[in-house]
């Protein structure tokens, strides 16, 4: 399947199932594909399988309307189930190479990494773009790993080129130019969408936050 990278530009919302949020995945997703956004990712920690499957099938349809790509967090065989666009894994998921060939013609694939070593490995993977963080600190889910920084962010963009980078940890509206000049492709959020009171609006001004940012240029 021929895919785009240009479609993972942009902001990614993560739509999570953390009780603590005042909106569920779901109208998470519905504000984040109404704002603007070029991805949506759903993380259902506190599901179980039927559950997650049953938000999975209800986002799906949301995003295909607006033309957004939908992930499903770990589970490759939820996102097949779903009908979702791809699976984004994480360090402690099933690697990428595991994957049964047809799943990833199926499926984009997203890789998390939190070290310049991690990134390199994933360079090597077949993934279709690979997200590094956490940037800034971070409260919205639990991270063995300090806040990365701006700079390592820039070197991380640059090694694992030309796959696209994304953002994670800690992002706010204020971040977004900063970010897209160190490297980033496109940022995901959590708490800036799920904790706003307005989630469509909150999606909106990251989303023209983050376009009217200027892109890195190449460095000699």
């Amino acid at each position: 399947m021929e895919r785009d990278p240009a479609r993972l530009a942009g902001v990614h919302v993560l739509a999570d199932d953390d009780p603590r949020w005042p909106h569920d995945p779901v109208a998470l997703a519905r504000a984040a594909c109404a704002g603007g956004a070029a991805g949506v990712q759903l993380r259902a920690k506190h599901a179980t399988d039927a559950e997650a499957l049953r938000l999975a099938e209800a986002i799906r349809p949301l995003a295909r309307q607006a033309g957004v790509l939908f992930f499903v967090n770990d589970r490759f065989d939820l996102a097949l189930a779903a009908g979702a666009d791809g699976v984004h894994l994480g360090q402690a998921d099933l690697p990428p190479a595991r994957l049964p060939r047809e799943v990833r013609e199926r499926l984009w694939v997203g890789r998390s990494t939190h070290t310049e070593e991690q990134a390199r490995r994933a360079r090597d993977e077949d993934v279709d773009y690979v997200a590094f963080g956490p940037v800034f600190g971070t409260r919205s889910k639990e991270s063995d790993y300090s806040a990365r920084g701006l700079d390592r962010l820039a070197r991380v963009a640059g090694l694992v080129a030309p796959r696209p980078l994304v953002a994670i940890g800690g992002i706010e509206r204020g971040h977004a130019a900063e970010l897209r000049r160190a490297g980033a492709a496109g940022i995901a959020v959590i708490s800036a969408v799920a904790g706003a009171e307005d989630p469509e609006a909150a999606t909106r001004a990251l989303v023209e936050a983050f376009a009217d940012a200027p892109v890195r240029t190449a460095r000699a």
